[in-house]
């Protein structure tokens, strides 16, 4: 049979796991002093809840930050290897580019990147018997 490596390999992942717990579990501090149970946080006392609610912009520009950003090690992997790619690279490189242009682009018109109060206002929801135009 092929699949006894699988399991022999599993087994042996499971005993080094067991080993190495049994081993934290004998070999550990075992004390009980009060600030052991506190969070520590770079020597600054703690204030206040961790569960701290914040609005979604911060989560949409943390999101945002993380794509633009994997996108520039693509264009730092290309910089590396420009000479072996020629013009067909730089090409694509260049719809690569403005792919992100034209996503940057319409996030900023549909308003993702403005963090300050709106310049316009909302409109209202229309009433009964009010056109939506």
């Amino acid at each position: 049979m092929i699949l006894w490596p699988m399991g022999v390999y599993g087994a042996s992942v499971l005993l080094v796991a067991a080993v190495m717990m049994g081993a934290s579990y004998v070999l550990g501090e075992r004390h009980r002093d009060r600030a052991t149970g506190d969070p520590y946080e770079s020597g600054i006392p703690v204030t206040g809840s961790a569960r701290v609610r914040l609005p979604a912009k911060f989560y949409l520009m943390a999101l945002f930050f993380v794509i633009f950003d994997l996108e520039s090690v693509f264009i730092f992997s290309w910089a590396a290897a420009a000479r072996d790619l020629g013009w067909v690279g730089y090409i694509e490189l260049l719809v690569f580019i403005g792919s992100l242009l034209s996503a940057l682009a319409y996030l900023w018109r549909a308003g993702a990147l403005d963090w300050g109060t709106s310049r316009r206002k909302p409109r209202p929801f229309p009433t009964k018997g009010e056109s939506v135009l």
